[in-house]
């Protein structure tokens, strides 16, 4: 009798998990290239509509709708944070089961590697360069 309650509750808090789930990834491409390939990728690979963007804060927000899903429309929205050697990605849809946000965080990350090739490799801007042995100035 526990046992089914505890089936049925983990069930319920299962669902309530896809409408706030989202898919992340880092990025080793520079900000302004992901967020290029994300706009692309929402606009010109899946024809979404973009209701919002904001390039120096590095957002996306559009209406999703998938094959699945008929006309209903979900809310989604892709971030973009700098995070020392990479960019944070955060994926999110709103009202669809989280491997949609993966799928679309796994064609970004694509996307991304076939525009632009591998990626040029970016310095930690926080590196502490070595003074020398005795920190001194060179002879």
């Amino acid at each position: 009798m526990l046992g089914a309650a505890g089936a049925i509750l983990a069930s319920t808090f299962g669902q309530l998990g896809t409408a706030s789930a989202k898919a992340s990834f880092e990025s080793p491409y520079t900000l302004t290239q992901t967020y290029n390939a994300a706009l692309r990728l929402v606009r010109v690979d899946l024809g979404l509509t973009v209701t919002e963007r904001d390039p120096s804060a590095a957002y996306i927000l559009f209406d999703y709708k998938s094959t699945e899903s008929g006309r209903r429309v979900a809310a989604g929205s892709i971030e973009m944070l700098e995070a020392g050697r990479a960019v944070k990605v955060v994926v999110q849809l709103g009202q669809m089961p989280r491997y949609h946000e993966q799928v679309m965080s796994d064609a970004l990350a694509k996307k991304l590697r076939d525009e632009y090739g591998e990626p040029a490799p970016r310095g930690n801007q926080h590196e502490v360069t070595d003074a020398g042995a005795d920190g001194g100035p060179a002879p």
